[in-house]
């Protein structure tokens, strides 16, 4: 049989004789990769390649993270390139995959001092591992702990500088593994600090995992951004941003501040479902963590299916504590492949991507796929991705249809300018004067030219928030005041269906609470006081602020409300101003280059748009969008159309009507005198 040590230089005489010169591909990005040496290769697959070259394609994802993606293939566009252009071949090398095995380790304790004790492990021979595993230690525990490895018991490798194990079983919390960068140990060394918690006896056992053949790679994590936003009380809610489309993100694990933590979470993002877009859930978990002297047990992470798109959002269940504490979250990536190539040198190459009509290269590398997976690499470097794009041909233009039908601006009552639209993909949201003054059915989107522009109607889960101003105290007059009636104003009338919440800076109280409207019945000509909402509001704990009240409010018609508070004998409780939390949406439409476009409302009368661009919806969905706005709400001069007009006009008119009747009686009446005849000509 041939040596194993003589496989890399066959493959670089097979990779010559392949490599032949090729015109540039007129891919978008381009990415310095920098060998680690002449011959084999390793280049990791990370973020920025994910995010930019053709997605990866797993098999078995499923919604809520659910079982283990087998990757199948990806990156068709991916070509690299020597200085002189030629073209270098690669392979894709699938993550490894393999049964675990645990070995077993003989244990020694080592001497104890009054701050650390611990123990040393033996292997049979030296092993490749990144895992460790302690078993026999009784619950309840948790310890912090130092772990280092040797080849020789003489010199000693770090591990895990400040690691934690713990066993929490009324937390439901456990963790009783470490793991680390791969290398060869045959020896281990565990100290626990006993500085600020109780020694543990000796373990039971300690077992490593043993990587055959191929070292195991950690898996892939990337930082994600992420921004609170408005929510109800008992929520707290975060729009995530990932660094990019179509990655193949397995679980979120969240950053959160010390103390104890048990809310349900779960993660969605938006997606077309019956014409509109909805919030789809890719996932859920219930967050736990607790703090103790000893250190902190946490397990943070919800697994997820892959998402489509960048735009993620983040919902936790507070229940009656304060907010989440976020302070960081990062995306655990699905096992990745990772390239292999030969150099014929040190110099570094140059990595084209980003044209997704390129298809997949074949080489005739691939004959020795085998004998690359198994020979030793050097770990080759990535540069940073440069935007080669102005050198490319023009862009097709756009499946999506960016505009319908034309329409008629008069029949509408109400017009806001889009401000702010980019070419692409656009998404403003609708505020509350549209859903005050008009009907979602009513909404068009027009051009300058006054054609419509097809869009798509985006349900969002978090509510729209609005600040009111203070209540407005009614006072009362008679009998003694055993209440207090506030007049909260809205702002506008023609709201929908909506929550005002209620805060105040009082600990300890309880309250009957009732909104209500006043209105007039013009057959009887009186008024009726009309119950909205009511609740008993009460709080009895001094050290903690008291929970907002939420009242669900209908449709009104009216731009205030009237809220009663029963103060029994008590004092007035003094309330801070409201916040009132409608309904939000949004509209996605494309846009090509920085014409007008107008946002029309205030025709009841028509039914909601029909538009192709429902058939496009996933292009619409999985992309980022940029961020327009409203401009000024305008009333437009002609009325809406079948108007009846108001009561000035019906006013004028039976002034004339009166005025007409009143000559036609003067004219014929008897004894009248005739009207002057004209003069002569």
């Amino acid at each position: 049989m041939r040596p194993v040590g003589t496989v890399p230089a066959v493959l670089l005489g097979l990779v010559l004789a392949s490599a032949s010169p090729a015109a540039e591909a007129p891919s978008r990005f381009e990415r310095p990769l920098v060998p680690g040496g002449p011959g084999a290769n390793r280049a990791a697959v990370d973020v920025p390649l994910l995010r930019d070259a053709a997605p990866m394609r797993y098999a078995g994802v499923t919604a809520g993270g659910a079982g283990v993606p087998a990757w199948q293939g990806g990156l068709e566009d991916l070509r690299l390139y020597t200085a002189s252009g030629r073209e270098v071949p690669y392979l894709l090398l699938p993550p490894p995959v393999r049964d675990e095995r645990w070995e077993e380790a003989s244990l020694l304790p080592i001497a104890a001092t009054k701050a650390f004790s611990g123990f040393e492990a033996e292997l049979r021979a030296p092993r490749t591992t990144g895992r460790v595993r302690i078993e026999g230690l009784h619950a309840p525990f948790l310890k912090r702990f130092r772990l280092e490895g040797s080849g020789d018991r003489s010199r000693w490798t770090l591990l895990e500088g400040e690691g934690t194990l713990f066993d929490l079983p009324d937390e439901k919390l456990r963790r009783l593994e470490a793991s680390f960068p791969a290398g060869a140990f045959r020896y281990f060394r565990v100290t626990w600090d006993d500085r600020t918690s109780g020694r543990v006896p000796m373990a039971g056992g300690f077992s490593v995992r043993v990587e055959e053949g191929t070292v195991s790679v950690p898996a892939a994590r990337t930082p994600v951004t992420f921004r609170k936003a408005p929510s109800e009380p008992g929520k707290s809610r975060y729009h995530l941003k990932l660094p990019g489309a179509r990655l193949p993100v397995v679980a979120l694990e969240l950053g959160v501040g010390p103390g104890h933590l048990l809310r349900d979470a779960k993660v969605t993002e938006p997606r077309l479902a019956g014409g509109e877009v909805r919030p789809h859930l890719l996932g859920g978990a219930v967050l736990r963590q607790t703090t103790r002297e000893a250190g902190t047990a946490s397990d943070l992470a919800i697994p997820i299916g892959f998402p489509s798109g960048p735009d993620l959002d983040l919902v936790v269940l507070d229940g009656d504590n304060p907010p989440l504490d976020l302070r960081s979250v990062d995306a655990v990536l699905a096992p990745l492949p990772a390239i292999w190539f030969e150099a014929s040198s040190a110099e570094p190459l140059v990595a084209r991507f980003g044209n997704p009509a390129l298809p997949s290269p074949r080489y005739d590398l691939e004959a020795a796929r085998d004998s690359a997976g198994r020979a030793p690499a050097a770990e080759a470097r990535w540069g940073a991705v440069v935007d080669a794009g102005s050198g490319m041909p023009p862009a097709p233009v756009s499946p999506l249809p960016e505009f319908g039908a034309a329409v008629d601006r008069t029949r509408f009552e109400r017009h806001r300018a889009i401000l702010s639209v980019k070419d692409g993909l656009n998404a403003v949201p609708l505020d509350a004067a549209v859903l005050a003054h008009g009907t979602l059915a009513s909404l068009r989107i027009a051009d300058g030219q006054g054609r419509q522009v097809p869009y798509l109607l985006e349900r969002r889960e978090e509510p729209l928030a609005l600040e009111l101003g203070a209540p407005e105290r009614i006072p009362k007059e008679g009998e003694p005041r055993r209440g207090s009636s506030y007049r909260i104003a809205l702002g506008l009338a023609g709201l929908p269906a909506s929550r005002l919440v209620l805060t105040t800076p009082a600990r300890v109280f309880e309250r009957p609470v009732q909104a209500t409207v006043t209105r007039r019945d013009a057959v009887r000509r009186d008024e009726r006081v009309e119950t909205l909402a009511r609740a008993v509001w009460r709080h009895a704990d001094p050290e903690t602020p008291a929970p907002p009240l939420v009242l669900d409010l209908p449709a009104l018609d009216v731009a205030a409300v009237t809220l009663s508070v029963d103060e029994g004998d008590n004092t007035p409780l003094p309330l801070l101003p409201p916040r009132l939390l409608l309904p939000s949406y949004r509209l996605r439409f494309y846009a090509a280059g920085d014409g007008a476009r107008t946002l029309l409302y205030g025709e009841p009368s028509l039914p909601s748009p029909r538009y192709d661009l429902a058939l496009l919806a996933p292009r619409l969905v999985g992309v980022s969008s940029n961020d327009a706005t409203l401009g000024p709400e305008g009333v437009n001069a002609v009325p809406a159309a079948g108007a009846s007009g108001g009561p000035l006009f019906w006013g004028i008119l039976v002034a004339a009507v009166v005025a007409l009747l009143v000559l036609l009686g003067r004219l014929l009446r008897p004894g009248a005198p005739p009207p002057p005849a004209a003069p002569p000509a």
